[in-house]
């Protein structure tokens, strides 16, 4: 029995410390007009040629206008850390607010090449 309330104790633990984990991950990232984005960036073909790449923002129906930041500033970073300039050529301009974003499921995608 005491064993069992053991191993009943240390899941419910585990749980906690689980959900906590995410509250504390969520509070370290950058917020886009108060919201935390999970972004990614990669590139299109590493191959062939880096300077092409694509911003994921999840949820960006949280705020369209913080994904759209989110993707600046992301993709500013990647050109930044592979090419050593921000300059940018964006397939549908992020800082464009009239533009449609495109989405896939609730993520909006960006792509964009550096200008080396």
């Amino acid at each position: 029995m005491a064993l069992a309330r053991m191993t009943a104790l240390m899941a419910a633990l585990a749980v906690t410390s689980v959900a906590a984990c995410d509250k504390l991950n969520e509070g370290k990232r950058t917020r886009y007009d108060g919201v935390p984005f999970a972004v990614k960036t990669k590139a299109l073909d590493k191959k062939r040629n880096r300077a092409l790449f694509e911003v994921t923002v999840r949820d960006a129906n949280r705020s369209l206008k913080g994904a759209r930041l989110a993707a600046i500033h992301e993709g500013t970073r990647y050109c930044i850390e592979n090419y050593g300039n921000s300059d940018i050529n964006w397939q549908d301009d992020p800082q464009e607010e009239e533009a449609a974003l495109r989405l896939s499921g609730s993520s909006a995608l960006f792509q964009g090449t550096c200008d080396s």
